[in-house]
């Protein structure tokens, strides 16, 4: 019997969990922190992630849909809430992000 595929979405921010949840992002698991191990083929992972965490997720046959906004420097480095990522245009976008080599 086939596993259900499941939607991660990662964030340590109530307001980013606020403002997808006002998107009607429908997610089975809401966590801090993503274990890629744990992460299945057809499972879908939304959130901010660091691009080699993006990368392991692509590689495991799971979406990847990050959480992107481009903040005004008084804004960086705070909790927004889901105000204020809808004013700064908050918006989901899917990506597939595969590790090439080492560069150095």
């Amino acid at each position: 019997m086939r596993k259900k595929a499941k939607t991660w979405f990662v964030t340590r921010h109530p307001g980013a969990a606020e403002w997808a949840r006002r998107q009607g992002l429908q997610a089975d698991v809401l966590l801090a922190h993503l274990d890629t191990e744990k992460v299945s083929p057809g499972d879908t992972v939304v959130g901010t992630l660091p691009v080699n965490l993006a990368a392991r997720v692509c590689a495991r046959g799971a979406r990847y849909l990050h959480l992107s906004l481009e903040l005004p420097g008084v804004l960086r480095g705070r909790e927004l809430s889901a105000d204020e990522l809808e004013a700064a245009g908050a918006i989901i976008e899917q990506y597939h992000i595969a590790g090439l080599s080492n560069a150095i």
